[in-house]
């Protein structure tokens, strides 16, 4: 049975989160799609989506349509038998002036092995890489909402654990 540390991983991947999703990094400019890559690497297994829809443009503030990154209409997947789904539609705005974004929540359900947990992260912060429009999460805590006796009271994703890449 693997070890639960692997659970603050999982909070952040939603934002996924959120969550560099790509290899190349966009300029702020007027070339977009309106969508977002998120990558997180949880216990040292790598959860990612691409092309999840966005509902407007950076700066403008927005929301990440859930259906788009959870399967079957998305393509969230994890390594190291982790299963996620985003359980929200992750509201963003931006700041361009210093260079954060704001998350209002993200709440995510995991499953590794037969125990599921459900966290929820609320206010979280992320700090533009650069002139690109890519965004890697500041230290946040989610709570959890419910599951398993064995799933953790609250855990803390850590600086740098997850980015988000709009396109």
């Amino acid at each position: 049975m693997r070890k639960f540390s692997t659970w603050p991983g999982i909070t952040a991947l939603a934002a996924a989160v959120v969550l560099g999703g790509s290899t190349t990094a966009l300029a702020l400019g007027p070339t977009v799609d309106q969508k977002v890559d998120g990558v997180i690497v949880v216990a040292g297994n790598t959860c990612n989506w691409t092309n999840a829809r966005t509902s407007a443009v950076p700066p403008a503030a927005l929301t990440v349509d859930r259906s788009t990154i959870n399967a079957p209409g998305g393509n969230l997947a994890c390594g190291g038998g982790i299963t996620a789904t985003l359980n929200n539609n992750p509201a963003f705005t931006f700041d361009d002036a210093s260079g954060v974004a704001r998350t209002d929540a993200i709440d995510i359900s995991g499953k590794q092995s037969f125990v599921s947990c459900r966290f929820k992260a609320t206010n979280i912060v992320w700090n533009r890489d650069g002139s690109t429009r890519k965004y890697v999460n500041q230290a946040f805590t989610a709570t959890k909402v419910s599951g398993s006796f064995l799933c953790p009271g609250s855990v803390t994703t850590a600086a740098g654990d997850a980015s988000m890449l709009f396109h």
